[in-house]
């Protein structure tokens, strides 16, 4: 069956809008991963940080740079490394005209594939450029070397035109290496996003601003903290905003006892899921001021706030929970939420 728009046609759909301001802000992303190079590419970074580039010569007598782990044609485990050339050839590129942060060169350049003299396979590396005119494949090109070098590609600050080796200076950069001679690294990963909360979000985030923990209730009655666009156990919408007492019961808790990279807290220290008085749903938050030991499920506990000039759209407002000394709550209060 057609349908005919003129004589049926697609009924209007009216969004209200927001009753409430719509918060936006970056928010980036960023953690360090770290990780051993294992027995090759640790030579490879050796290498680098020398002011040297070598690859690996398979079985059929190809030489792979940067060189491979494992023989592309046998796969057995790579054991022989060659030198090759500070020198190549461009094979393909690639101009760009609006350098982003973080990348090799502040000013227009090309990713360029460079087969090094010596090599029968390319890497991949920037080539500096006044202007894309003067690259083509085939151009002729030379690495250029930082002073301090560290065991990375970008040991390699850029490669520019011509045929003339730039000798590379005296290292002054630092390696961490581990007992069995593997080139250890971190890389750092980093996204950066444009946030835009929700209505509901955006009463919570406001309302840490001014020292209050707002929730939202959901159309069947339950508040959540944070508050939810729709409830995640059925869809229906949050329909009413409700501002929570700061004060809550431990429905369950982690002692943390093993130190990692970051930590903010010398441990031990408890991390626990706080019910506040009100709400349907805990939320994680630190436990402190009281022995790790002694934080128990049904405790009864306060926010402590950090100063009212540091206060901003945050979680962070709070700077833990401490027990309220209030009696433990009764276990039937709480049960259904752990």
């Amino acid at each position: 069956m057609v349908s005919n728009s003129a004589t049926h046609p697609t009924p209007e759909v009216q969004v209200p809008a927001p009753e409430s301001r719509i918060l936006s802000a970056k928010l980036t992303n960023t953690f360090a991963y770290t990780r051993s190079l294992g027995p090759v590419l640790s030579q490879f970074a050796l290498a680098l940080r020398d002011g040297r580039i070598v690859g690996s010569r398979g079985s059929d007598g190809r030489v792979t740079t940067p060189p491979a782990e494992f023989d592309p044609v046998s796969g057995a485990p790579t054991t022989g490394l060659v030198d090759v050339a500070s020198v190549g050839t461009v094979e393909s590129w690639s101009w760009q005209p609006r350098p982003l942060d973080g990348q090799a060169l502040d000013r227009p350049f090309a990713f360029a594939l460079i087969k090094l003299d010596g090599s029968d396979t390319s890497l991949v590396h920037v080539v500096d450029a006044a202007d894309p005119s003067q690259l083509s494949v085939g151009a002729r090109v030379h690495a250029v070397w930082r002073a301090a070098r560290s065991g990375v590609i970008t040991d390699i600050a850029h490669f520019s035109l011509g045929e003339a080796p730039s000798d590379a200076p005296a290292a002054t950069g630092e390696m961490n290496v581990d007992d069995a001679g593997h080139v250890i690294i971190t890389t750092p990963i980093t996204t950066d996003i444009m946030h835009s909360a929700a209505e509901s979000e955006s009463w919570y985030l406001e309302g840490l601003k001014a020292g209050k923990l707002i929730g939202g209730r959901v159309q069947t009655g339950e508040v959540y903290f944070p508050p939810r666009y729709v409830s995640p156990a059925d869809g229906s919408p949050t329909v009413e905003r409700v501002e929570l007492a700061d004060s809550g019961t431990v429905t369950t808790f982690c002692i943390v006892n093993v130190p990692f990279l970051g930590q903010q807290i010398k441990p031990p220290y408890v991390a626990a899921y706080v019910l506040l008085d009100g709400a349907d749903i805990p939320f994680l938050h630190l436990i402190l001021d009281t022995p790790a030991e002694e934080v128990r499920m049904g405790m009864r506990v306060k926010a402590v706030w950090r100063p009212e000039s540091e206060w901003d759209h945050t979680m962070r407002n709070i700077s833990h929970f401490a027990p309220s000394g209030e009696p433990d709550a009764d276990f039937e209060s709480y049960r259904n939420h752990l």
